[in-house]
């Protein structure tokens, strides 16, 4: 067997979306030796983003060109960048903290954690046996596939409401499923929704089962009001139902709460020394692509004092 590499840093980043970035950029100008690691390739969930129109600067722009925008700042400043990397395993508790890919041993002093968060599944039956064959959880990624087909949308916040007026582009029928009587994404965006003639709207509402041969083909649905049960003929589902955390890696290791996310306090610190979390990953009581930037720039000033406080920045000595 090939014996690893080692590679040390004073910071490593795990994560390459807007916290990611953002903590890259502060880290290397305060002088640290920066390394950014990603499972995926950069940019985090915004880059699948068709557009954003709430970040300060830009009035409208594509969530894939401001993360390029992002990654090219950081590259200003020489931050050392491993994107579609086998993180196998990851050890916080040491003092040396260490993240091993399938060809490299990351070591470093300090770490941040900006692995952001997924989809949530729905947890019911057919789910999983039509994933990529018409349930899917990114509507920019597979909204092209169903030109002049029926859809549903499961959810009633801003992402479920954002991407079926998305999907209208290609699909001749929307259905939006929520369990609750009202949306919960913002005005604006429901208006728009409102007055988009290829959406339904379907509340109180559950879905049960997903059904098909090779693709899907229908939902069954429950009304929470009156416990009936209907077929409802669909060609997708996009289910829309909120995020968990990405922290399958590093579980257990760190103080989290009862859903998974990590818990900090304000300098972004965790329950171990040296070790931050910033973004979407974090109990945090906003998960924007603005809140993700600014627990960066927080997280990594943060490290660059602790490594101050214990005057061992770890690049100096290799």
């Amino acid at each position: 067997m090939t014996e690893k590499k080692e590679l040390f840093f004073d910071l490593i980043i795990l994560g390459s979306g807007p916290a990611g970035f953002s903590a890259a950029i502060y880290a290397a100008r305060g002088n640290l030796k920066t390394a950014i690691l990603d499972i995926n390739m950069f940019g985090g969930q915004p880059s699948n983003y068709l557009e954003l129109e709430n970040y300060p600067g830009f009035s409208l722009i594509g969530g894939f060109e401001l993360m390029e925008k992002f990654e090219e700042h950081a590259d200003k400043f020489g931050v050392e960048k491993f994107p579609m990397v086998e993180i196998e395993k990851v050890d916080l508790v040491n003092e040396l903290k260490t993240v091993e890919t399938n060809d490299t041993i990351f070591k470093s002093k300090s770490i941040i954690i900006a692995t952001g968060a997924k989809a949530k599944e729905l947890g019911i039956k057919g789910e999983k046996e039509f994933k990529g064959r018409g349930v899917s959880y990114c509507a920019v990624c597979d909204g092209a596939f169903y030109k002049d087909k029926t859809v549903a949308v499961i959810g009633g916040g801003n992402s479920a409401v954002e991407e079926a007026i998305y999907l209208t582009k290609f699909a001749k029928k929307v259905y939006i499923i929520h369990r609750r009587d009202q949306l919960r994404a913002d005005k604006i965006v429901q208006e728009r929704a409102f007055k988009n003639d290829k959406i339904e709207f379907i509340l109180c509402t559950i879905p049960l089962e997903i059904q098909g041969t090779n693709t899907v083909e229908n939902i069954i649905l429950k009304n929470v009001e009156t416990n009936k049960q209907f077929n409802l003929e669909v060609n997708g589902v996009f289910p829309y139902i909120g995020f968990g955390p990405n922290v399958d890696k590093f579980n257990g290791q760190i103080k989290q709460n009862s859903q998974g996310f990590i818990e900090t306090d304000n300098n972004m610190q965790t329950s171990l020394n040296g070790v931050y979390a910033a973004g979407d990953v974090r109990n945090t009581p906003l998960r924007q692509v603005i809140t993700a930037a600014a627990d960066g720039a927080v997280a990594a000033c943060s490290a660059v004092k602790y490594l101050e406080q214990i005057e061992l920045p770890l690049s100096s000595n290799v």
